[in-house]
């Protein structure tokens, strides 16, 4: 029998950990439990980057990406760019448990939700949509809302409203892995735009035999790198989690290099098949994420690792 654990990313990870964790010390699988976990953060208005109540795109609309993977089966499912439904990760299960399919996308995701009977809901809170308007005022620069020549969306920087996903990582009593990662994705993003939040492989990746791994921060540039395949990849081949989280930063960073630009603010979690953990972040990226095991959860700052000069 295994000890549980229950990792998630930032400091509103610490709701879904708090969920999650009773869930799997009372016996039940990994997936379970990373699930509730996460639909406690998507319910949660005051997060303004997962689920309802989340700062929309560029032109007021809110939409929800996630994927979910069991690591006994490396059964997998994700939506993109999910619409008016709630609890993008239970239809990512949904997508997993009841198509042959991983990814379903858009107006489609929303058809299969509403077949499966999720409900039509209004995703917008009036605060989300107060901040919208004061941050993004471009809207009401032409008659109908019309702008010719968008600000650019500076995807470099997170701040306090922007950190854009919840990651969940648990290990149950039985040795099984289960990860799942939501958001509502990049606010202010141009419509259509997706990260890497629903790509099994770039915002998650989970298997019993190596190890689960988790993103979160620039999706562009996690899926530049396939960012959680290959931290589980490098647990496979013998690393820690912590190292594997920290090479995955440094690839961040070399990725940057090679291009000519400054390295995008990217966080990275891991889980060994052990109960180990790791977390590892590029600079300035302050991000903290949440650990529950046995009795005691805490809320830790992750290792920044700087650009090689």
């Amino acid at each position: 029998m295994a000890d549980p654990v229950v990792i998630a990313t930032w400091p509103f990870g610490k709701t879904a950990t708090d969920t999650a964790l009773p869930l799997l010390a009372a016996g039940k699988p990994a997936l379970d439990a990373v699930i509730a976990g996460a639909q406690a953060v998507e319910n949660d208005p005051a997060v303004r980057s997962v689920g309802f109540g989340s700062l929309p795109d560029r032109i007021g609309q809110l939409t929800l990406d996630s994927c979910v993977m069991d690591g006994k089966t490396l059964s997998c499912g994700a939506v993109a760019g999910l619409q008016h439904i709630r609890n993008a990760s239970a239809v990512a299960r949904r997508v997993m448990e009841k198509t042959p399919h991983v990814l379903l996308v858009g107006e489609g995701a929303k058809w299969f939700a509403l077949q499966e009977g999720f409900k039509l809901e209004m995703p917008h809170t009036v605060e989300a949509i107060r901040e919208w308007f004061e941050k993004h005022p471009e809207v009401k620069k032409k008659p109908g809302g019309r702008q010719d020549n968008f600000d650019p969306v500076d995807i470099n920087v997170i701040d306090e409203s922007n950190h854009d996903t919840v990651t969940v990582l648990g290990l149950d009593k039985n040795g099984h892995l289960g990860g799942v990662c939501t958001t509502s994705g990049l606010a202010f993003k141009m419509p259509g735009r997706v990260g890497d939040s629903p790509i099994i492989g770039a915002g998650l990746y989970v298997d019993d035999l190596a190890g689960a791994a988790g993103a979160t921060g620039v999706g562009e540039e996690i899926i530049r790198i396939g960012g959680s395949l290959f931290m589980v990849e490098q647990m496979r081949a013998g690393k820690t989690p912590q190292q594997a989280c920290e090479l995955a930063a440094k690839r961040v960073n070399a990725a940057a290099v090679r291009r000519g630009v400054h390295p995008a603010a990217c966080a990275f979690l891991a889980l060994s098949p052990k109960g180990e953990v790791g977390a590892a972040a590029t600079e300035r990226t302050n991000f903290q994420y949440a650990v529950s095991k046995g009795d005691k959860t805490e809320v830790l700052k992750a290792k920044e690792i700087g650009p090689e000069v």
